[in-house]
C-alpha cells in the first residue's frame, strides 16, 4: 500500500480558492470561473474522502491493537479478528479512491471527443472492421447518454468504411474513451472466405479532444480552402451543388474533407472542426514526447500506431494487449457494452498513475 502525500497542499489550494471567489469581481470572468468553482469542488470530494480515510485509518490500528492486547478478553480479540479483514478492505478501497482524487486533472477529461476511425490492412474486411468499430462506439454512447454527429465519412463499396469521423459529445467523454487511440486488430473468417480461413486484418483509431477556437489559433492566410462538387451514389443521391469542402492546413500539411451534408458552409464549419482537434492532439503530442520517460508510464500512448487489442471472432474473444485483459463476450461488446474494458484501462491508468505520485512524494 502507498503512503498517502501530505493533504496540506490540498487544503491551502482549497483556502485559496475560497479567497478568490470571494473577490466580487470573480464572475466578470465566467470560463474562469468556472474553472475555479469545478476546482473547488473537486477539493471538497478529495477532503471529504480524506476524512473518511483518516476515521477508516483509526478504527483499523483500534482493531488490530485490541487483536494484540493481552488484556483483552477472548470475546473482544475475536470480534477484533472477525471485523478487521473487512475494515481493512474498507481501507485499501478508500486510499485507493484519495490517491486517485490527488492526481492532477486533465483538463481534456470534460471536453466533448473527436473519433476518426481508419480501415487499415485487409482491404474490403479491413472496410468492414472499421464499420463495426464505429458501431460499437456509438451504440456505447447511447447506452451513456451521449450524442454523436457523423462529420465526414468515405464508405467502401462492401457496405463498411475506408474512413469515418464523428464526434461524440457528453460528460467526461475524452476521460471515458481516450484510451482507445491505436490499431485494432480483427481475427474472423471474412464473408468473402470461401475456404472457411480466418483472416487478420486492421483498423486505426484516433481519439482527439475537441478543440475550442480559444485553444487553437489559426490565422485564415494558413488554410486553402477548395470546395467542390460532393460524389455520391447516383440518382438522387447525386449532390449537385458544390457543397464539399477540402481545407489544408499550410504550416503543418493536415488536409480535412468533409462532404457528407448538402450545406458548404455546414461542411466547413465540420472540416474546422476535425481541423483544431487534430492540430490540438499534435500539440499535445509534441509535449508528450517532450516527457518521454512520464508517458511511458501510461496505458499506452496514444500513438494510433500501437497494436492496442485484438477480437477474435472464433473463440468470442477480446484481448487489451496493454493490460492483459481477456474476456469472453465479444458479439455484447461490439453491442455498445464496453464498460468493463474501459473501467479496467482506466483502473490500470490510475494506478500507475498514484505510483509515480508516490514516488514524487517520497523523493521530495
Amino acid at each position: 500500500m502507498h503512503t498517502v502525500p501530505s493533504i496540506a497542499p490540498f487544503q491551502l489550494r482549497r483556502k485559496e480558492l475560497e479567497r478568490q471567489m470571494a473577490d466580487p469581481a470573480f464572475y466578470a470572468d465566467r470560463r474562469r470561473a468556472a474553472d475555479i468553482a469545478r476546482e473547488r469542488s473537486h477539493l471538497e470530494a478529495l477532503l471529504a474522502v480524506h476524512g473518511r480515510w483518516e476515521n477508516l485509518c483509526k478504527a483499523v490500528a483500534e482493531a488490530r491493537a485490541l487483536r494484540e492486547s493481552p488484556a483483552a478478553d477472548d470475546e473482544l480479540r475475536s470480534l477484533a479478528d472477525e471485523e478487521l479483514p473487512t475494515m481493512e478492505k474498507e481501507l485499501a478501497a478508500a486510499q485507493f479512491q484519495l490517491l486517485s482524487h490527488m492526481l492532477p486533472e486533465d483538463p481534456d477529461d470534460s471536453r466533448n471527443t473527436i473519433v476518426e476511425i481508419r480501415a487499415g490492412t485487409g482491404g474490403d474486411e479491413a472496410s468492414l472492421f472499421a464499420g463495426d468499430l464505429w458501431r460499437m462506439y456509438t451504440r456505447f454512447a447511447e447506452l451513456r447518454g451521449w450524442s454523436t454527429e457523423i462529420l465526414g465519412s468515405h464508405p467502401s463499396p462492401c457496405g463498411g468504411f475506408k474512413e469515418i469521423f464523428f464526434a461524440v459529445a457528453g460528460e467526461n467523454v475524452y476521460r471515458t474513451l481516450r484510451y482507445e487511440s491505436g490499431v485494432h486488430r480483427v481475427q474472423r473468417i471474412p464473408v468473402t472466405e470461401a475456404g472457411g480461413r480466418i483472416h487478420t486484418s486492421t483498423a486505426t483509431v484516433a481519439v482527439l479532444p475537441e478543440a475550442e477556437e480559444v485553444d487553437v489559433q489559426i490565422a485564415p492566410e494558413e488554410l486553402e480552402i477548395t470546395v467542390c462538387k460532393a460524389s455520391g451514389p447516383g440518382g438522387q443521391g447525386v449532390n449537385t451543388t458544390d457543397s464539399a469542402v477540402q481545407i489544408l492546413h499550410k504550416p503543418s500539411g493536415m488536409i480535412v474533407i468533409c462532404a457528407d451534408e448538402r450545406s458548404q458552409q455546414k461542411n466547413r464549419a465540420r472540416a474546422m472542426k476535425v481541423l483544431r482537434a487534430r492540430l490540438l492532439e499534435l500539440r499535445q503530442r509534441e509535449e508528450r514526447e517532450r516527457y518521454a520517460t512520464n508517458r511511458r508510464r501510461q496505458i499506452g500512448s496514444g500513438d494510433r500506431s500501437e497494436r492496442i487489442r485484438t477480437y477474435n471472432f472464433p473463440q468470442s474473444r477480446l484481448t487489451d494487449h496493454r493490460i492483459g485483459l481477456t474476456l469472453h463476450n465479444l458479439p455484447q461488446i461490439l453491442a455498445g457494452d464496453m464498460a468493463a474494458v474501459l473501467d479496467a484501462l482506466r483502473r490500470a491508468d490510475q494506478e500507475s498513475r498514484i505510483a509515480a505520485l508516490c514516488e514524487r512524494d517520497a523523493a521530495s
